[in-house]
């Protein structure tokens, strides 16, 4: 895989979530977290740190963060530089074909904006593609569409948005109100860490929800 590519990529994508990528440095992403060295991230996504850079649990869930981000990162890029070109009647952009079953196919594409992500159902033919759902920069939000929407994987086993906030908005009531251990309490912030990775816009969706309904509650844990 090309370095100079995931690691534009992995910047770009850590940008999103609020973390600042330095240029490149002996082999290195350097990224930083609130003004501050967090860690560094290899060509193969693997993320090293110096324990005075991560010293709390918010740096520590930080670094998870980072290290979840050049995972995902690292996976679709693989796939994107080994993929095959997708090809069908009406597609002027340069997609290329992730994944394909049952007639709905997974395709992504790069560009200087970061990674875009599709979803499509093949024609009764197989030569053009129907009803897209596109996902810009949300490599999982679009795996999760495939699988559903393929039928690799039931509906009904799936959490809804506002489900999943829901359940981020308990954790934070936990967390608040009752007197952890450590171990505890990193368990909730795993657990809220990845209802972001699920729901970019969950602490925006409750704050809204908030606003509108105009009445005391907790603030969302940042």
């Amino acid at each position: 895989m090309n370095k100079e590519l995931y690691f534009k990529e992995l910047g770009i994508v850590l940008s999103r979530s609020g973390f600042t990528a330095l240029p490149e440095q002996d082999g290195f992403l350097p990224v930083e977290y609130e003004g501050r060295p967090l860690c560094r991230v290899d060509a193969t996504g693997s993320v090293f740190y110096h324990q005075d850079n991560v010293n709390t649990l918010d740096r520590e869930a930080a670094c998870r963060r980072v290290t979840d981000s050049a995972t995902i990162v690292q996976e679709y890029m693989t796939l994107l530089e080994r993929a095959p070109v997708l090809q069908a009647t009406g597609l002027n952009e340069p997609y290329r074909a992730l994944a394909e079953f049952n007639g709905t196919v997974l395709a992504g594409r790069q560009t200087d904006h970061g990674a875009k992500f599709v979803t499509w159902d093949w024609s009764f033919n197989h030569t053009s593609l129907n009803q897209g759902n596109y996902y810009e920069g949300d490599y999982s939000g679009a795996k999760q569409d495939f699988a559903v929407r393929s039928g690799l994987v039931p509906h009904e086993r799936q959490f809804t948005p506002e489900q999943l906030i829901e359940i981020y908005q308990q954790c934070s009531y936990v967390a608040f109100s009752c007197a952890l251990s450590r171990e505890q309490e990193e368990v909730i912030q795993e657990i809220q860490d990845r209802i972001q990775d699920l729901v970019p816009d969950c602490r925006e969706r409750i704050i809204q929800s908030l606003e509108e309904h105009d009445s005391p509650g907790l603030e969302p844990t940042m």
